[in-house]
């Protein structure tokens, strides 16, 4: 049986650090944490992670100069994670050998997904069979968090996009706003699941004009809640 994986995690913000550690290790990563620049290259010499996030805003040692060390002596898949949103800071940290770039606030979820795009194009993840939906027209990766609707790329933020995802991966099976919102939202939401299910389906319907001459359609079932109707997967 192949070992677990291990991620460096490395950032200063504890409320950061608890929540990405949960998402990683419910993935069955193995993770490890440091709060500052030098601690991380003490971890990643000790350690041998099979990729790092590492935050750029560190004390000590910051994330471009930890990047810089690591790049001396090995070729880790390294995602960036910053607070701050400018071409320079993308820029750099891609020259200087980054992976990924990743600005906060950020979508766990997604940078779950992202941790596992760079590992499988870096040769680090496992070989699992391609998760790619595909319907006339339409074609939905959860690994890549991509959907081609009509031969376009759409954007669609994670919510969205899981929200599709499941229903189109149970193509048929009617579910209600209740079980649709644990699935898809899990523990963390907080709110009114009437409202965010069907918000969230009228923006996917919004961003997938002409739908139903492909054969398919996310349905409305009157007094329980929504299907992914489709006549032909393929």
């Amino acid at each position: 049986m192949k070992e677990k994986l291990s991620v460096l995690l490395v950032d200063d913000d504890p409320n950061i650090v608890r929540l990405v550690k949960l998402y990683l290790e419910r993935e069955g990563y193995e993770v490890r944490t440091a709060a500052r620049g030098d601690d991380a290259l003490t971890a990643f010499h000790r350690s041998a992670p099979d990729l790092i996030l590492l935050d750029i805003m560190l004390p000590g040692l910051d994330g471009m100069g930890v990047l810089k060390a690591v790049r001396r002596t090995s070729s880790v898949p390294v995602i960036m994670l910053t607070a701050r949103d400018e071409t320079f800071d993308k820029v750099l940290g891609l020259e200087l050998g980054a992976d990924d770039y990743v600005t906060k606030p950020f979508d766990a979820k997604e940078l779950i997904a992202r941790v596992k795009a760079v590992l499988r194009r870096t040769g680090g993840g496992d070989e699992e069979q391609d998760d790619t939906l595909s319907f006339p027209g339409l074609s939905i990766s959860l690994r890549r968090y991509e959907v081609i609707f009509a031969g376009q790329k759409i954007d669609m933020p994670p919510k969205e996009l899981e929200l599709l995802y499941f229903l189109a991966s149970h193509a048929g099976g009617v579910f209600t706003r209740d079980q649709l919102l644990e699935q898809v939202w899990g523990f963390d939401f907080a709110g009114d699941s009437t409202r965010t299910v069907d918000v969230h389906v009228k923006r996917i319907r919004e961003k997938l004009p002409g739908r139903e001459q492909y054969g398919w359609d996310i349905a409305t079932v009157w007094g329980v809640g929504y299907k992914f109707d489709a006549d032909i997967k393929g």
